[in-house]
């Protein structure tokens, strides 16, 4: 998962895309960049780290010009190289910088065809950068010395045509403006906002509601799915349809995990989309576990505690925050390796031992993924005194690989792949084990847009929502990952060397 900003203002931009990253921060902690274009140029600062470690004075003071767009990216495995940090860049047609969130799922088939035709080189694993020069090619096709609203349009409905997965895009075109879209599904969030100035109007785009808030800029609407928009460097706005059968179909895992609770995407309000989905969950656990004999509700930060207390208050049980999160260390399941997560969690979280002691406690978290951060948690109630340990998922069983940009393909890493209830409480070592019901979990969404009337679900039933997943595909990715784990191994071995023989010398 990443998050994309775009901005055009009259007015330097750098310290709103810097503003506008900082909240987008929990989309992706691997690493970060900015683009703004001045006088015909581009100025680019991207590394690995967070937004704060990334930008330093120095860098923002040449981050100059009016228009610009960011990027914060989160690890997948095995690509963590500074190389694949973006924006990325091309010079042919016009120059453009170029942010994407998402994953292609026929970008393997896209590799040779940009060579082939376009006569493109790739310099990296990232379907990013296949993405831009793909967008460049056809752009060039479309326009001549000069870009209109047409060649925009005509070349986003080509590459539409050409590609297929999960995309929100934006993208910085030297002397014409900033170029938005989104996949033909809505799989992945775009927003768009507005600042009225006496100079004129200001345009943003981001991935999610909270970064216009951020930036200054009021929230316009959504990006539609399959739509372009185009903001010349002067401040003109046009949109258009671009894709010839758009189907809103937004990624439910958005609402119960990565988006920001303050965030509203496509007119839903995360933090009202987790608070039904801890009132339907409360209610399978009033009519499931009626024998249940627990004495208090504890979240595990932070996701999932506006989903635990309205659970303790369908339940009308106590709401204890039971463990005290080191908000410094980043996510676990996207860690590479498992004792790297294990021993990730312990940093992570720490239990308050007397709201344990001589008690049921009903845990609730987000989702169970591979269960390590399950188990360790789990385990550190009962070490804190608890008696029983239940836990309770906000999410379905996880049982099929995500392709649309959520680090988690392979499916023998997950703990539910192939396994019933009883046998992951088995393996997390609960005493009791619920998952909220896929119909409810929809429902809790759509009930705060019921237009949306569907979502991408795949991790929880099987059904990739753009329709060219195959088994021959999960397989190669799967190999790809497995290549890269290999690779990020042996590069974390010599870096280990490195750092023993640097201890020797001194």
């Amino acid at each position: 998962m990443c998050g994309i900003v775009g901005i055009v203002a009259k007015s330097p931009v750098n310290q709103g895309l810097y503003d506008a990253l900082t909240v987008l921060q929990h989309r992706g902690q691997d690493a970060a960049g900015i683009v703004t274009v001045d006088q015909g140029m581009f100025h680019l600062r991207k590394a690995n780290g967070l937004v704060r470690d990334v930008f330093h004075t120095r860098h923002m003071q040449r981050l100059t010009g009016n228009m610009g767009i960011g990027h914060v990216r989160y690890p997948t495995a095995g690509t963590s190289s500074s190389a694949e940090a973006q924006p990325f860049y091309v010079n042919s047609p016009f120059g453009i910088a170029f942010a994407h969130n998402g994953n292609l799922t026929n970008a393997h088939e896209l590799q040779d065809e940009v060579f082939r035709i376009a006569r493109r080189h790739i310099n990296t694993t990232s379907d990013s950068e296949l993405l831009l020069n793909i967008f460049a090619h056809e752009l060039q096709t479309c326009s001549g010395l000069t870009l209109h609203p047409e060649d925009v349009f005509t070349a986003v409905s080509r590459v539409h045509d050409k590609i297929s997965g999960a995309y929100a895009v934006v993208a910085a075109v030297i002397g014409c403006g900033i170029v938005a879209f989104r996949d033909p599904y809505g799989i992945r969030p775009l927003a768009l906002g507005i600042r009225k100035t006496e100079q004129g109007d200001e345009y943003m785009v981001a991935s999610e509601s909270v970064a216009l808030d951020a930036a200054g800029f009021t929230f316009e609407r959504d990006v539609a799915p399959g739509e372009a928009v185009f903001i010349t460097q002067d401040g003109h706005l046009y949109t258009q349809q671009c894709a010839k059968n758009p189907t809103h179909a937004p990624c439910i895992f958005e609402f119960v995990y990565f988006a920001r609770p303050d965030s509203f995407i496509d007119g839903i309000s995360v933090y009202a989309s987790r608070v039904n989905m801890g009132r339907k969950l409360g209610q399978k656990i009033a009519r499931e576990w009626a024998d249940m004999d627990i004495d208090v509700v504890i979240p595990i930060p932070e996701t999932s505690m506006d989903v635990a207390l309205q659970i303790a208050q369908e339940l009308d049980l106590p709401y204890r925050q039971g463990y005290v999160k080191n908000r410094y260390i980043g996510r676990t399941f996207i860690m590479p390796g498992q004792t790297m997560r294990r021993k990730s969690v312990r940093r992570k979280l720490n239990a308050i031992s007397s709201e344990f002691k001589d008690k049921n406690v009903l845990l609730v978290d987000d989702s169970i993924v591979r269960g390590t951060t399950s188990e360790q948690i789990i385990e550190m109630a009962r070490e804190s005194g608890a008696k029983k340990v239940y836990f309770a998922s906000a999410a379905p069983e996880i049982r099929f690989p995500n392709v649309y940009g959520i680090d988690m393909p392979s499916a023998n890493e997950l703990i539910a792949y192939g396994r019933d209830i009883d046998e992951i409480c088995d393996l997390i070592k609960a005493d009791g084990l619920i998952f909220q019901d896929i119909q409810d979990l929809v429902d809790a969404v759509s009930e705060e847009n019921p237009s949306i009337t569907r979502f991408e679900t795949s991790v929880f039933d099987g059904n990739y929502i753009t329709g060219d997943v195959d088994q021959a595909y999960l397989e190669r990715i799967d190999t790809a990952r497995g290549e890269k784990n290999a690779v990020s191994s042996v590069q974390t071995e010599l870096s280990n060397l490195e750092m023993h023989n640097l201890d020797s010398d001194q």
